[in-house]
């Protein structure tokens, strides 16, 4: 009896623990997620990554995709301190950027740092891959604000139509999994964490995301001795080639217009005035076809009218602000594309940055001789 009775007891005691700890857990919210992601094993016993952890497949790829944004960034190679002669410029973007079907070594933000360019006082220009897949402003600026807390001196912003249009904004994972970090911004997810119930944020209920944190320490070895972070297909399907004689655009017509009621351009502005440092903004290359109906459409994404009003709306907008604009939507050629109309191949990278590095090279140095570099809206 009395075994039962201690059995029962610690039963009791464990319980108690239990609902103890989760209640000083939900006591320490909203942050402590937040806390705990910032403890991480990269940037000291392994390396940091040099792009955000994002994969399904932990043990061919040695990387997995996370909701815990500070989590993603202590993984990161841009958490390392920043070095006295070092002019850090943050690269964002979707998974084009991020290089997807590329190696790490083979994306275009570090084909930039190929180049090893340097601003006009001798500082070495280090480009870091903030991009993330999914087309999504409003990812985009959730990860520049984390950013900015790791000192840049210059945003690298690189966009497209899709990007931008209303649909995409407050769908993504990042957006709905960070709803109070999307508020204190001015966003809108479409599952705002408000409507959680308020258990959600104990132990309990963030038990995949602390599973999460831990899963991504744990394949740190693997990642550091490797270098792999990412699966590859055996094959893939080519970007779409041939089109139906279909002109539309997310429910849009060749007689609506693209406009500012159309895609989101406040989300653009609000980076843009959040940012606090220069930003430069890219229109990243995209396939054309010259299959059926290619007069119709550029490619799978786009129709022509479209993509053509986009064009000018954007330089238009970004003209007014005073903000420099590359175009570069037409500068790689259609063999250089992968499985999307905006993946691009090794090769197809490698030309993107040298394009990027002749472009910013004086850009940089005008940046850096202007007293007033701090203004985001010094072009």
């Amino acid at each position: 009896m009395s075994k039962q009775l201690s059995f029962l007891r610690i039963i009791g005691y464990t319980a108690i623990l239990f609902a103890l700890c989760n209640l000083f857990f939900w006591l320490g919210q909203p942050g402590l997620t937040d806390q705990l992601g910032e403890l991480s094993l990269y940037n000291s016993l392994f390396p940091g990554r040099s792009r955000l952890p994002y994969g399904e497949n932990i043990t061919e790829s040695y990387n997995l995709t996370l909701n815990n944004i500070p989590a993603m960034f202590a993984s990161h190679k841009i958490s390392r301190e920043k070095s006295a002669d070092e002019f850090r410029v943050l690269v964002l973007g979707d998974s084009a950027t991020w290089g997807w079907l590329q190696t790490a070594e083979e994306t275009v933000v570090a084909q930039l740092n190929e180049h090893k360019l340097q601003t006009a006082d001798g500082r070495q220009v280090v480009f870091y891959n903030l991009g993330y897949p999914v087309l999504s402003l409003t990812k985009d600026l959730l990860l520049l604000d984390e950013g900015l807390n790791h000192d840049p001196d210059m945003i690298l912003w690189l966009v497209t139509l899709e990007s931008m249009a209303l649909e995409q904004q407050g769908v993504h994972p990042l957006v709905q999994e960070n709803g109070r970090r999307s508020a204190a911004l001015g966003l809108e997810p479409d599952s705002p964490a408000g409507e959680e119930p308020w258990w959600a944020e104990t132990i309990v209920g963030q038990r995949r995301d602390l599973a999460d944190l831990l899963r991504l320490q744990l394949i740190g070895p693997m990642w550091a001795a490797t270098g792999i972070d990412q699966e590859f297909p055996d094959q893939y399907d080519l970007r779409q080639n041939d089109f139906e004689n279909d002109a539309a655009w997310h429910g849009l017509l060749h007689s609506d217009l693209i406009s500012r009621e159309t895609v989101a351009f406040e989300v653009l502005t609000g980076g843009l005035e959040r940012a606090k440092v220069p930003v430069i903004v890219v229109n990243e290359p995209i396939f054309i076809a010259d299959g059926q109906n290619s007069d119709v459409r550029y490619n799978s994404l786009y129709p022509r009218w479209a993509y053509d009003q986009y064009r000018k709306m954007m330089a238009n907008h970004l003209q007014e602000l005073e903000i420099p604009y590359f175009d570069f939507w037409d500068a790689i050629p259609a063999a250089e594309f992968t499985d999307s109309p905006v993946h691009l191949t090794p090769a197809g990278a490698r030309q993107f940055a040298r394009l990027l590095a002749e472009a910013l090279g004086d850009k940089i140095e005008i940046i850096n001789n202007d007293p007033n570099r701090n203004s985001p809206n010094n072009s």
